[in-house]
Formats: structure tokens, C-alpha cells, sequence
């Protein structure tokens, strides 16, 4: 709700990558806008209502700067109503963890989710997806034989090249 303009928007032109301090860890978090986000964020800063507004999200209220939280849950239960669905079915943070999901689903890459995220701890974002351990692993395993796979075949040295059989270089 904080996000300032300045975040995203330099010399009139919206950033394709943007890097926040998360308000919950005080940890840098990325992000990338696609160009039909960075078009609707410029169209946007540029109308009248944004005329020297510092916030991305202003409130109607004079006595606050941008919009609380609880004023993004509306906005997100009146869109989700003008759309046709359920509200109770959706929310603010769910579709923070909707897009995790999806990128961990069409990637296996839990690494990935767990930077986007910005969790410190891969079990933070296991949890978070609630996605079991071995799911994680076995996923992150087909990863490793996909990515050998593309490498072309392992090569087998022989003893005498790389020295006894301690399982260092073997394959």
C-alpha cells in the first residue's frame, strides 16, 4: 500500500524490474512489471487523480497518504463482485500465494518461489505453499535428470583418470 511512485517510475518511464523493502522482514524484494502493467502504471501516475501523489495507491482521505490494507480488501472484493465471482472465495493475500504456487507448479523451482517470496528459509516457503517435503524433493530430483538429460550423457572416467574409487568425480 506504500508503494511509492518513485519506485517504479523514473524520468517518465516505468522500470521493468522494481526492488522494495518488505515492511514485514525489512528484506529486499524483486519484482518484474510486464509491459501491459508498466503501460497501465504510466497511464495511471500520468491522469489527473495522481497529480503530485507520492503514493501508487492514494487514499481518498486527506489525513492519510495511501490506501490501508483493509481499503485494498474492499477494492479487491468489489472487482472480484464486478467480475461475477464469489468474494468470499478471494482475498488479498491469497493471490499472493496463487501466483507462488503457479510459478512453483510450471517450474518445480522452489529456490525461485522461495527469492520471489523473499522467505529466508526454504521451509518457510514450503510451508507457505503448503506443498510436502517430498513433492519439493522429488520435483527438484526430475529437475536434476531433465537438466542432465539436456547436457548430453554422463561420461564414465576411468579409475586410472581420477584416482580410487572414493566417489569423487566418478561419473
Amino acid at each position: 500500500m506504500k508503494l511509492d511512485v518513485s519506485d517504479l517510475v523514473k524520468d517518465d518511464r516505468v522500470r521493468e524490474r522494481v526492488s522494495v523493502i518488505q515492511s514485514k522482514t525489512k528484506r529486499p524484494v524483486q519484482f518484474e512489471l510486464t509491459e501491459n502493467t508498466r503501460e497501465s502504471v504510466l497511464a495511471w501516475v500520468k491522469s489527473p487523480e495522481m497529480f503530485a501523489c507520492r503514493f501508487m495507491f492514494p487514499s481518498r482521505f486527506h489525513y492519510r497518504p495511501h490506501i490501508s490494507t483493509r481499503q485494498y480488501g474492499w477494492l479487491v472484493r468489489d472487482w472480484v463482485t464486478a467480475i461475477g465471482l464469489e468474494p468470499s472465495g478471494y482475498g488479498t493475500h491469497p493471490f499472493r500465494r496463487t501466483k507462488a504456487a503457479e510459478i512453483y507448479r510450471k517450474t518445480g523451482n522452489l529456490r525461485a518461489v522461495q527469492l520471489l517470496l523473499g522467505h529466508t528459509k526454504v521451509d518457510s516457503t514450503v510451508r507457505y505453499l503448503v506443498v510436502e517435503l517430498e513433492d519439493a524433493l522429488g520435483i527438484a530430483e526430475r529437475n536434476d535428470i531433465r537438466e542432465a538429460l539436456a547436457n548430453g550423457p554422463a561420461v564414465r572416467h576411468s579409475e586410472a583418470e581420477v584416482g580410487p574409487s572414493c566417489g569423487v568425480g566418478r561419473w
